[in-house]
């Protein structure tokens, strides 16, 4: 399954002119950005943040880019691979439901690392950003679903794209040199769903950032990798997809549409895949329809079923991946958006546990991606409610949900100072923001 195409298409979109860049996707790429430092600065002391985090400053290197949280400064690769692990390590981070993966945690830790070694100004790093984001989304639509529901993790696979454009434009890299990168990271690219509910999901991320910026430093150099080891016979897709549409997944190119813009972003501290669910019974919860709970149908669309439904969760990691228990928490008051709530002893609740087994998920195609369709029955009878994620939010709305999440899991001072970082980031470089990663004084 070959898509002739795409790695012309992705020359050209990395090309584009900043002039061109919409509005609407430059605010919410910034948005990204906000929401993805304060999930930087949150998961610093994660195990697996401090593990990784601990491994580069051991390998040691010239001091170029900034590591979340310590300060510490390390090789543009390995800070990506360290802040994208760390970034990802909370799973509290932005969602692309056409890409079918976490752009933010994939990208911006190879833009903001590339940044900082040639001295961008801060917003040329959010451009960077968009671009690559809005490549990681094309060709994670040009792979296809079947890509996902192999087994495949486009956060770090698709992601791996969109780092290596975000980090090969700061580069200043020609449409022959992104060529090069964009054929060369095809044969990086990598991340398994298997990895869901341990350290190596956050680390996919890293990965991706990190093999974005390896390739487009190697093209940098002059490094030629094959002529079309994205979209050509034996290239990425053609290994990779099921099925591919290449022209539905180019259809309304950029910078005429982004579809990035569509972009969400999670205010519940688990897999996004649950996050329709949790709204809808949040609905049925506040109008008393979740008194003496008897029996809870959740139908959802069937590819989330290999994602978010682990059955019997044996740690507050892999409860954010469980559809019964955290249908259970919501039941129970529980509070779903504090990343503190996501303990081992949550999943080995007695009650919380018995109230899991009541619920039933089904796989149900004629549900949106984005939707979940929430049927109970108990003391107050039986009710019913439907939520879908995408329907559309004010760009008010959306900043006032970040920063409340923000001020939940970083503080308030941190969070209004980070705030407005990003909102004067025309006046900072790729450095000054950089240091806003820093937990304590930078």
């Amino acid at each position: 399954m070959i898509a002739p195409e795409t790695l012309h298409r992705l020359v050209a979109l990395a090309a584009v002119d900043a002039s061109a860049l919409p509005a609407r996707a430059l605010q919410m790429a910034r948005f990204s950005l906000f929401d993805w430092m304060v999930c930087a600065r949150a998961g610093a002391e994660e195990p697996v943040a401090r593990i990784v985090r601990d491994m580069v400053l051991d390998e040691g290197g010239r001091p170029q880019a900034t590591l979340a949280g310590t300060g510490g400064k390390v090789p543009p690769r390995a800070a990506a691979l360290a802040n994208g692990t760390t970034s990802h390590a909370l799973d509290y981070d932005d969602t692309h439901f056409a890409h079918i993966g976490h752009p933010s945690v994939g990208i911006y830790p190879a833009a903001l690392a590339v940044g900082e070694l040639v001295d961008a100004p801060a917003a040329r790093v959010a451009e960077a950003f968009l671009i690559g984001a809005e490549a990681s989304c094309r060709i994670g639509m040009v792979l296809g679903r079947g890509h996902y529901d192999r087994g495949f993790h486009q956060t770090a696979t698709a992601g791996a794209f969109g780092a290596t454009v975000a980090a090969g434009r700061l580069l200043g890299l020609d449409d022959a040199q992104m060529a090069n990168a964009l054929s060369l990271v095809a044969t990086r690219a990598s991340g398994l769903k298997s990895q869901f509910g341990t350290m190596g999901k956050p680390f996919n991320a890293g990965i991706s950032a990190s093999n974005g910026v390896e390739a487009a430093l190697l093209a940098s150099r002059g490094f030629v990798s094959a002529r079309d080891g994205v979209g050509g016979p034996q290239g990425f897709v053609d290994t990779h997809a099921d099925s591919v549409d290449e022209a539905a997944a180019w259809a309304d190119p950029p910078p005429g549409q982004f579809v990035f813009e569509d972009v969400k972003y999670k205010f519940h501290a688990c897999c996004h895949g649950t996050h329709a669910m949790i709204e809808a019974l949040a609905t049925l919860r506040r109008d008393g329809a979740t008194a003496g709970v008897e029996e809870v149908t959740v139908r959802t669309n069937p590819r989330w079923l290999t994602v978010c439904d682990i059955k019997d969760p044996r740690t507050g990691l892999e409860v954010k991946f469980a559809y019964g228990h955290l249908a259970a928490m919501v039941i129970e008051g529980v509070d779903t958006a504090a990343e503190a709530t996501y303990t081992d002893a949550l999943a080995a609740d007695p009650p919380l546990r018995a109230l899991a087994a009541k619920v039933r998920v089904v796989g149900d195609p004629s549900v949106s991606d984005t939707g979940a369709i929430v049927s109970i029955t108990g003391a107050a009878g039986a009710a019913e409610v439907a939520y879908d994620l995408s329907d559309p939010m004010p760009a008010e709305a959306i900043a006032a949900g970040l920063q409340a999440k923000a001020r939940a899991v970083i503080g308030d001072a941190a969070a209004d100072r980070l705030w407005s970082a990003v909102a004067t980031i025309d006046d900072l470089s790729a450095r000054a923001l950089a240091a806003h990663l820093v937990v304590g004084p930078a």
